[in-house]
């Protein structure tokens, strides 16, 4: 019958779609590996003798991947000779105080922007997406200063409260806030809840995937934070991760071991917390669809 495919067809149909799956994959294969290969290169160098580290370089064999004999020896050196312990302590306390006040902050900025009719909102949100878009190597001597006047400079607080107000965080919650149906807000002020009640009870539970996705990008900023806390927190007391890595390199030598070593051992605090919030964090960046879907969840939004 002329109107059905003949076996041919359907085989020639199925094979062209085989191929191009084939095709897709193997692209998607080629440029997982563009971004696999330099950081597997790093964990593979941490695991090598200082005295092999560029034995196998070239020509690439397997073995230039593979460390031929593992060792923890740089690992354990950069604790014991390097104190990276505190530096990784340093860089969670100070990352973590910054994310807990980053996401309270931004989201109550966000949810004002996003709800609250006031004179002069649009020049405010204006001033939120300049902040985002300025480099902070153009702010970084005004806040330097202000910083001083306050007293904080050499503190913890020095690292912790410029990292609070961010401009991204601020237009992300205000993006999601405002796929929130304002009667559901107006019927918890009309049952009489307080603006901070209906905020924290009603908005907050609803925007976890808005929140996972500032708290995931508040500290990737903090945690890789290394010109700030240069000239901001100078002392080795209050030494970061990125500024440990960093003087692995001085002007008369370069500690290579160490420095693949930390770099590793730096990178898995954020990995972690990535696979823990991944879930959300997609959900986050997907936008609206999250939101009716986590409403819909918790029988709020219908």
């Amino acid at each position: 019958m002329s109107g059905i495919p003949s076996h041919a067809n359907m085989n020639r149909s199925i094979a062209v779609r085989l191929a191009g799956t084939i095709a897709r994959e193997g692209l998607f294969l080629l440029l997982a590996m563009v971004y696999i290969l330099p950081v597997w290169w790093v964990v593979a160098s941490a695991l090598r003798p200082a005295s092999s580290l560029y034995q196998y370089a070239s020509p690439l064999t397997w073995r230039t991947f593979v460390p031929s004999s593992p060792t923890l020896s740089n690992i354990m050196g950069i604790f014991s000779k390097l104190d990276f312990g505190r530096a990784i302590a340093n860089s969670a306390l100070v990352s973590g105080a910054a994310v807990a006040l980053g996401v309270v902050v931004n989201s109550m900025a966000g949810f004002a922007l996003a709800k609250f009719e006031f004179p002069g909102r649009s020049l405010v949100f204006l001033a939120v997406l300049v902040a985002f878009i300025a480099p902070f190597d153009a702010i970084v001597i005004p806040l330097h200063l202000v910083v001083s006047r306050m007293g904080f400079l050499n503190t913890r607080a020095a690292l912790v409260l410029p990292a609070v107000g961010n401009g991204l965080a601020i237009f992300l919650f205000k993006q999601f806030y405002e796929e929130i149906p304002s009667e559901i807000i107006e019927a918890a002020r009309v049952d009489g809840a307080s603006w901070f009640c209906t905020f924290w009870r009603i908005v907050m539970p609803m925007s976890i995937p808005a929140a996972a996705t500032v708290v995931v990008m508040l500290f990737m900023f903090q945690w890789n934070s290394l010109f700030w806390p240069l000239v901001a927190a100078f002392s080795s007391k209050y030494r970061v991760v990125q500024t440990a890595i960093a003087m692995q390199i001085t002007a008369d030598e370069a500690h290579w071991a160490y420095l693949f070593a930390s770099a590793a051992v730096g990178s898995l605090p954020p990995v972690a917390l990535f696979l823990l919030l991944q879930k959300h964090y997609i959900r986050g960046i997907a936008g609206g669809g999250s939101r009716s879907e986590t409403a819909g969840r918790d029988g709020v939004d219908r």
